[in-house]
């Protein structure tokens, strides 16, 4: 059995949204019990995640936009957005949780790692917050993994919406590659597959448009017959995984169709692609009880 952190903590649930909205708090309540309730809580390594550093968070954010959100009080950031008062402070936790994870891999404490995050981060770009997202965590991530060794970056993102924010953080840089499934065309509009970096960093993403109503067969082909063949020619020192459980058919904000059955297998083949450090950050995932279902079905591939 390898050795699993779990990183969460009870800020995650002040960052506080509108009562409509479905970025809420209610879904980590929901992950929570889930995992509480099944024979896998207590084995485990429970982790606190850090506070991440602005420092930390200007390595893929612009000092302004970092600026801008201290100067909020409530409110929106963009026309999905929300800030409350403690947002601010449960999104540097956010990002602090990747940085710990990474810092845990790196001790030998842990092999990998699932972070229980909200607000999620991939649609954040360097400039402003998108999409239910403030700091980009996966990104903030990604940076700090490589001033501390781990020079080539591979992250997967699987949630149904595109992380454009991820995307173009890196899109001119070859030490980091970027491989989105998603649904396709939907929000943000981004994610064709002729979006394929720029510059040096030309051939390092690669996105695979779903269709309205994809499901496990094709979720099959993009992660056993495309994605290893990506992981093993690019060979990481580590792989950060943007885990969005919309993708599942009960989704109310997703046109793609997977059970669990196919979350099963996204992640035994993540994880079977290269023997490195993979860590798990959570993205979307709307429906509570398929939310709950699919990280508990997560974490107990990790573990295996």
């Amino acid at each position: 059995m390898k050795k699993v952190g779990f990183i969460y903590d009870d800020i995650f649930l002040a960052h506080e949204t509108p009562e409509w909205h479905p970025e809420a708090k209610e879904r980590l309540v929901a992950i929570i019990d889930t995992l509480k309730s099944s024979d896998i809580w207590n084995k485990l390594i429970h982790i606190k995640p850090r506070k991440a550093d602005f420092k930390d968070i200007e390595a893929v954010h612009t000092r302004d936009y970092i600026e801008r959100l201290k100067g909020m009080k409530t409110g929106y950031a963009d026309p999905d957005t929300y800030i409350s008062v403690n947002s601010l402070e449960a999104a540097l936790y956010a990002a602090g949780a990747v940085i710990e994870a990474i810092d845990r891999c790196k001790k030998g404490d842990v092999e990998r790692a699932f972070c229980a995050v909200r607000p999620p981060g991939h649609h954040a770009e360097a400039d402003r917050a998108m999409g239910f997202c403030i700091f980009n965590n996966v990104a903030v991530g990604a940076r700090y993994a490589q001033k501390n060794g781990y020079k080539k970056i591979f992250i997967i993102d699987f949630d149904v919406h595109h992380g454009n924010g991820t995307q173009h953080m890196f899109e001119e840089d070859d030490t980091v590659f970027y491989f989105s499934t998603h649904q396709y065309p939907h929000y943000p509009g981004t994610g064709s597959e002729t979006e394929t970096g720029r510059g040096k960093g030309k051939g390092f993403t690669y996105n695979m448009p779903m269709k309205h109503g994809s499901g496990d067969k094709e979720y099959f082909s993009a992660y056993n017959d495309v994605l290893p063949h990506l992981v093993k020619k690019f060979e990481p020192d580590m792989i950060l995984v943007s885990a969005g459980y919309d993708i599942r058919a009960e989704d109310p904000l997703s046109g793609i169709r997977v059970s669990d059955k196919g979350i099963r297998g996204i992640v035994n083949s993540i994880l079977s692609c290269a023997e490195v450090p993979v860590i798990f950050a959570l993205e979307g995932g709307y429906d509570l009880q398929a939310l709950g279902k699919s990280v508990l079905l997560t974490i107990k591939e990790i573990l295996a």
